[in-house]
């Protein structure tokens, strides 16, 4: 009777267990499958969005740098001299107009986003214009095929100045071919009627910005800075009704970026949109919803037969599991390791707090007592008898912040577990995790009752570094104090050690340092090296960089043999040296930097060696060099304006010549000469000699007066030179000229 309720009873057990899994797993897979089904849509929605929104600030990206690009192109083209005679000159000779649209030809071919670039001189009412497709030449008003751009000259004030302007224009006249564009306005000063004396406009391709939009992900959109809606495919306002474009505008223009999904041209759709960019301007994408959630029937499909594999083997496991009546007695098995587990890691986290605050000093260690309470929690270290300190240091620790911070506290335990089984081999260690890029060890030089020699030791230290780099692919420096039997020497000597990993600037990455040569470079006092810092500064003005390399180099080594405060010290002076210098340069109006000096001039607490500083401090002197050589060039720049000026306003002066101007512009005829062959290939004498020429054949054209009446307004004093002069320059006599002219 006893044995049948005993197997009754068990079958009820079995029973219950197996009828309560199976009751569990298939409650389990049904509300996890729905919930599963229903999140699936949001989650689609949101990766459908961030997909969307990573693609429209790429678009934003490429328009802002297409921005810069077109500034940068229309300063160069007012910038160049042959150009600006088109913006400037009423009426440019042949030679003019051919060098300065060869100058816009060779703009438009070095960058292939560029469609078109218009030159207009507002004096003359005439557009120079070099296009890939369409127009190309010179052109006046009434002649322009791309009419708009008529409008957008005479409406400028509408625009922000280098905010692009999209639009879409006719490349010739009368036919139907449309380009769309991003427009580029720079202009110069604005006359006393309020129009432009002159502008530069560069046209750039919305297809080139756009070709990485795909089209299978929905239609894309522009809201402007002017709220206006348009089409990336089009920059055409979008052909919708009203009601949906109210709808658009209220919902998208100035909130930050998000999604919502809505009825759109009878379909409903995601939209997903940014919030504004430096130009002002919103990005939109609508995307039909099917197009998302078609996915959802396969998952859902996928889901389905999933779980109904999972409920077949989950009935065979219950059905075995629930034949275990153990399984309570199993689970108190389980809670008992649990509690045995987190005792463990809350004693090995006492243990560190503890081992921490001793060497920080917060702590202090002396007497058998205090030794005793450190037993107590598992610290059994033999402080009495000899020790040493050691400080591991993570070589780049901000790199590998940076691509792996969130793994850093398991390279720390590595690295700690590392350092014992190696040192454990000849010594008693503790492993201390202190700041985020240290590890402290204390490693007592005893090992079953015999001392460890030095060399052992230094041995041990290499190899726990090398093992280190081979498993976790992290460099570590390593600094060692020297040995006591003091328990209350650990701070002191903790301290010492870590002042003597700062040193690594001297003895780079992956280093071992005793830190008692350090502490003996204390009694070394340093004198500051003036004279080399004069040198310094001498050779950063003169723009010699390889000499200011090797002085600064100099300064820095010489501090590696005293404490690492004389280092930051050094590199402090020569910080505020050399940003006095640069100040003093740049009131002399010879240097600019964008940004201020601070993201250029390193500090010592920036880098981990003297090959990182050095490295940075190049970077900056280049820096410098270059914007001396770039401020130079404008000066020849200007004196080439100057002298072009000068030959304009006194060519009638028969005393106008090199002499006599270089006497007005303070300068040695011999520099202004040859600056001026340098920048525009021609000497000085034939462009004072051609533009008296040019104004003679002007007189012969327009005047009565006699040739040698001309040729003493041309700046001649002699008509055989001049009527020699004009023949080899026309091919033929001033006489014969005017012939030709009236026949």
């Amino acid at each position: 009777m006893v044995q049948i309720r005993y197997v009754v009873k068990n079958r009820r057990l079995f029973t219950s267990f197996l009828l309560s899994i199976t009751l569990c797993i298939v409650v389990t897979l049904l509300s996890s499958s729905y919930l599963y089904y229903r999140n699936y849509n949001g989650i689609a929605l949101k990766q459908a969005f961030q997909s969307d929104l990573n693609s429209l600030n790429l678009t934003s990206k490429a328009i802002n740098g297409m921005t810069d690009s077109a500034q940068s192109v229309a300063f160069q083209i007012y910038r160049n001299s042959s150009i600006a005679k088109l913006l400037y000159y009423s009426v440019p000779n042949i030679y003019d107009v051919t060098a300065g649209m060869s100058e816009i030809t060779n703009h438009l071919s070095s960058m292939p986003f560029i469609e078109s670039i218009l030159v207009y001189n507002s004096a003359s009412e005439t557009f120079y214009m070099a296009a890939r497709t369409g127009q190309n030449g010179i052109f006046a008003k009434s002649e322009l095929a791309d009419t708009d751009i008529l409008r957008v000259l005479d409406r400028f004030r509408d625009y922000k100045p280098f905010t692009p302007i999209p639009r879409t224009y006719n490349t010739e006249p009368g036919m139907s071919e449309m380009i769309s564009a991003y427009t580029f306005l720079c202009y110069d000063a604005i006359n006393k009627n309020q129009t432009i004396n002159s502008a530069v406009i560069v046209n750039i391709s919305a297809s080139w910005i756009h070709k990485e939009i795909s089209p299978d992900l929905g239609q894309t959109y522009i809201v402007d800075d002017q709220s206006r809606m348009l089409s990336t495919s089009t920059l055409l306002p979008p052909v919708w009704s009203d009601t949906e474009t109210r709808l658009m505008l209220d919902s998208v223009r100035d909130n930050p970026s998000g999604y919502f999904t809505h009825s759109f041209q009878n379909e409903k759709s995601l939209i997903s949109f940014t919030e504004r960019d430096s130009l002002g301007w919103q990005y939109v994408r609508v995307t039909p919803y099917l197009t998302i959630t078609d996915s959802i029937s396969t998952i859902r499909n996928t889901t389905i037969t999933i779980a109904a594999f999972i409920l077949f083997a989950g009935l065979l496991i219950s059905s075995l599991l629930s034949g275990f009546l153990y399984v309570p007695i199993r689970r108190i098995l389980h809670k008992m390791n649990s509690l045995e587990t987190e005792k463990r890691n809350h004693s090995q986290t006492i243990r560190q707090n503890a081992l921490r605050s001793l060497l920080l000093g917060t702590r202090t260690l002396s007497g058998g007592t205090k030794l005793d309470s450190l037993k107590s929690i598992g610290i059994t270290f033999p402080f009495q008898q000899d020790y040493r300190v050691v400080l591991l240091k993570i070589d780049r620790f901000q790199e590998l912040r940076t691509t792996r911070g969130s793994d850093l506290p398991i390279y720390k335990f590595a690295i700690m577990n590392i350092s014992s089984e190696v040192l454990s081999d000849s010594c008693q260690v503790e492993t201390v995790d202190m700041d985020d890029d240290s590890v402290a060890l204390l490693v007592s030089v005893h090992t079953a009752g015999e001392p460890v020699d030095d060399k052992l030791f230094l041995r041990r230290l290499r190899q726990t570094q090398k093992a280190v780099q081979e498993f976790l692919t992290i460099s570590v420096s390593a600094a060692y104090s020297p040995i006591t039997n003091q328990p209350h020497h650990l701070h002191p000597l903790y301290e010492q050690v870590k002042e003597a990993t700062l040193h690594r600037m001297f003895y780079g990455h992956g280093c071992l340092i005793d830190s008692e040569d350090i502490l003996a470079l204390k009694s070394k006092e340093y004198v500051y090296p003036a004279e080399k810092e004069k040198r310094l500064s001498d050779a950063i003005r003169a723009g010699k960089t390889e000499e200011a390399m090797q002085v600064f180099t100099e300064i820095v080594q010489e501090t590696s043999s005293y404490p690492i405060h004389v280092m930051r010290l050094a590199i402090s002076h020569l910080t505020m040296t050399i940003n006095n210098l640069i100040y003093s340069i740049q009131k002399n109006g010879a240097l600019e930097f964008r940004g201020g000096l601070d993201i250029y001039m390193p500090s010592a607490d920036a880098v981990e060696t003297i090959t990182e500083l050095t490295a940075s401090f190049r970077t900056f002197l280049e820096e410098v060099h270059s914007k001396l050589v770039e401020k130079r060039s404008m000066k020849q720049a200007d004196l080439v304006r100057s002298i072009n000026e000068m030959i304009e306003k006194h060519y009638a002066d028969p005393g106008l010549c090199l002499n006599w101007m270089a006497e007005r512009l303070d300068l040695s005829s011999i520099y202004v000469s040859r600056v001026y062959k340098q920048q525009t290939l021609t000497a000085i004498v034939d462009v004072i000699n051609d533009y008296r020429l040019e104004r003679a054949k002007e007189h012969l054209e327009q005047s009565d007066s006699s040739v040698t009446e001309i040729a003493e307004k041309a700046g001649y004093t002699s008509s055989s030179y001049f009527h020699r002069m004009f023949k080899k320059r026309f091919g033929v006599t001033p006489s014969e000229y005017r012939k030709a002219k009236l026949r």
